[in-house]
């Protein structure tokens, strides 16, 4: 099942990233995906799906976008080889 939303966008917004409607509308969805799952708000999986990538196409994205494919902290790592 999927829900439609429809989204109010300046008239020139498709001229922003010099993309048609249908792949802006895909460059939007996958920068939210990247965007929380930087946050932690979801999964790698949740957020390939949810952008509309395999897994592998997501991790690429994840490096386009600059942000780390891991959700561990270098502070979480050190605890973890200090109570090792």
């Amino acid at each position: 099942m999927t829900i439609q939303l429809t989204i109010d966008l300046p008239e020139d917004a498709f001229s922003f990233l010099r993309t048609s409607p249908t792949e802006f509308v895909g460059e939007l969805r996958l920068a939210a995906a990247v965007k929380w799952y930087e946050l932690g708000m979801i999964s790698q999986s949740k957020a390939s799906e949810l952008a509309g990538v395999s897994r592998q196409k997501f991790l690429v994205a994840l490096n386009r976008f600059k942000v780390s494919p891991f959700q561990v902290t270098p502070e979480e790592i050190a605890k973890e080889a200090v109570d090792a």
